[in-house]
């Protein structure tokens, strides 16, 4: 079945050209069977292909589509590499995608039937630029897919492109994933310069015997295009202010795909970085940083989806944490829990933006009883980010937590701050949002009821997974070979695992680490629980909170050291360089050219005689010529 993985990403990109190109003349049930049931089909064939994979002693299978490039001695497939690892981020991309796209047709009803057409083709080229980005067999492929992604961001983010701050977000995601880009495109060529290829099995086989620097160097640059695909500081501002788009294209693109992109290629490129242990420092501390830092923005936040990006900065700066320590299985888990708990999230958070057309949480509340189902599965989801066992982020988050501690106390206690707080604006947000009274109109109480079954079901699976997903990653400290994930993709990090084997605690240890990771969260909510529950305006921004609730300014501090220096020079470049020189210069050419022509026709006068005269004068200039040239 692994042979036929190439089916997986057509099926998406044959629902992005049939809705594309007649999206004026299909209808919106017919356009949302093509958008819905492409996704399905992959997922169907990912399953099988799964099945296969699991199975013990299975080897990558590589599936060569054709000759990519051919240059001189280097030569690149179009090639898809069938493993553990992306067998699992196809399960992933094609699962959560297809209810996304579910979820979607409801969401989405109201659109004119063109526009509906337009948002199902973009959601289904995302969806297949995200399968070419885990199915490469090469950094070459993989890129194509990461610059896919991108695209496909910009189009969905600035979906409602004739609102001008919806554009501007739009363009901000773009241009800050290109500066990221830039880097990651240096590294690739670096490593053509280096190991003559791009292929991941000789790129990872040869860097064992590569120097310190030249893979500090590579994997410092593949790390700039995470910082700026995976929303860490600094390029991480993009994130928020693409909660522009669709709420649907929000769980997308911030919970199961793209924003996990960055992880991916770490993971992958895992024996390189764990041969460079200066990249791995950067890349714990840039992740630690990052979660910390959007942890405390997240606190003081009113708008739900606000909310909710910069949790997903936070804990994308914990998947990176736990690639900065070592614990790449513990990254991917958190991966995939956290693609079920913040996709249900952010999906019913537009279950209720749905119901009431409003995002502000302060004109909530009591939506406990007027929503019931999108309120148990919220309640599920912010139990499982928060990491209150036996929900799945408290796996995932603690075997990340576990790492840190070996590597350095400092990250865990700075990691278990982290995730107090993330309970604290988690529950925040839940109590504000369905406890206490209704503090909206009359007339949206009136209108509000549950969503559609298009919207529930989705919720439903969803949270089902948020709750059980972390049975796959029992910590061994509660039995031996419990770890069913780590088992599974072992054969992935085998490499850096026998290069830097992982340091085993004592179970004693472990045991205590996760009591203050869950003593820590229940503190937390426990906490918000009751404050915020009947008094939600205790949440209000006071004195230091205000800088929160503007998160530290940074925007408006890239405003005024890099957006506008930029906006002056060029200024500067359009006013003085090109209209005072260039324009000069030009112009000068055709001036001079026209007073050269206008001197030159006077020769043209019509007179025989002085046609004669000019002979003669050339004649004259010709034998003198002769003469000297001859002497």
């Amino acid at each position: 079945m692994s042979k036929l993985v190439y089916l997986v990403p057509l099926f998406p990109l044959a629902g992005f050209l049939i809705n594309g190109l007649l999206r004026k003349k299909l209808s919106k049930s017919v356009i949302g069977i093509i958008g819905c049931g492409t996704v399905l089909a992959s997922f169907i064939v990912s399953l099988l292909i799964f099945t296969e994979v699991r199975k013990e002693g299975f080897q990558p299978v590589l599936v060569n589509l054709f000759d990519f490039i051919h240059v001189g001695a280097l030569q690149i497939s179009f090639a898809f590499q069938v493993d553990q690892l992306s067998s699992l981020f196809l399960l992933i991309i094609t699962g959560v995608g297809f209810l996304i796209h579910l979820y979607s047709t409801s969401y989405m009803h109201d659109e004119e039937n063109e526009h509906y057409a337009r948002y199902f083709s973009y959601l289904n080229l995302f969806v297949f630029s995200m399968l070419i980005l885990v199915l490469g067999a090469n950094f070459v492929i993989l890129f194509i897919g990461w610059e896919g992604v991108g695209l496909c961001s910009y189009l969905l983010i600035g979906f409602w492109f004739k609102n001008i701050d919806y554009s501007t977000a739009a363009k901000k995601a773009f241009i800050m994933n290109r500066i990221g880009d830039f880097g990651f495109l240096i590294a690739i060529f670096w490593m053509i310069s280096k190991f003559g290829s791009v292929e991941f099995t000789e790129v990872f086989a040869k860097s064992s015997s590569t120097s310190v620097a030249v893979l500090t160097g590579i994997t410092l640059l593949l790390f700039v295009g995470a910082t700026g695909k995976s929303a860490q500081i600094p390029l991480y501002t993009w994130l928020p202010d693409a909660m522009a788009g669709p709420t649907p294209v929000s769980a997308l693109i911030h919970a199961a795909t793209m924003v996990t992109a960055g992880v991916y290629m770490v993971a992958r490129s895992n024996i390189m970085y764990t041969l460079s242990p200066i990249t791995q420092t950067v890349v714990a501390i840039v992740g630690l940083a990052t979660a910390t830092f959007a942890a405390t923005i997240a606190l003081k936040q009113n708008d739900i989806k606000k909310v909710l990006a910069y949790s997903t900065v936070s804990q994308l700066g914990y998947m990176f944490l736990g690639l900065g320590v070592g614990a790449y299985t513990g990254a991917v888990f958190h991966v995939m829990t956290h693609a079920f708990f913040k996709a249900l999230l952010f999906l019913g958070a537009g279950s209720i933006i749905h119901a009431l057309h409003e995002q502000d949480i302060r004109k909530m509340g009591g939506m406990k009883k007027l929503m019931p189902i999108t309120h148990i599965t919220f309640l599920l989801a912010c139990f499982a980010i928060a990491g209150i066992p036996p929900f799945s982020g408290f796996f995932s988050k603690d075997e990340i937590l576990a790492a840190a501690y070996e590597k350095n106390p400092v990250y865990y206690i700075v990691g278990v701050l982290t995730a107090l707080m993330t309970a604290v604006y988690m529950f925040r947000l839940y109590a504000t949002t369905f406890l206490g009274k209704f503090r909206g109109t009359e007339e949206q109480k009136h209108h509000v009821h549950e969503s559609p079954s298009a919207i529930t079901i989705p919720l439903i699976i969803l949270a089902i997974l948020a709750v059980v997903a972390g049975f796959i990653g029992i910590p061994e400290v509660f039995a031996n070979d419990s770890h069913w994930l780590q088992h599974f993709l072992s054969p992935i990090f085998a490499a850096s695992e026998k290069a830097h084997p992982t340091p085993v605690a004592a179970k004693s240890t472990e045991w205590m680490l996760m009591a203050v990771s869950v003593i820590a969260a229940a503190i937390g909510v426990i906490y918000a629980w009751a404050r915020f529950s009947k008094k939600p305006e205790l949440g209000e921004p006071q004195g230091f909170g205000k800088i929160l609730a503007n998160k530290w300014y940074v925007d408006e501090f890239y405003d005024t050291i890099i957006v506008k220096p930029l906006n002056a020079f060029a200024n500067f470049l359009n006013e003085v360089v090109e209209k005072s020189i260039i324009d000069w210069l030009v112009n000068g050419v055709g001036r001079t050219v026209q007073y050269s022509s206008r001197q030159i026709r006077l020769l043209q006068s019509g007179q025989v005689g002085g046609y004669i005269l000019l002979m003669v004068i050339s004649l004259v200039i010709l034998f003198l010529v002769e003469i000297f040239v001859k002497k």
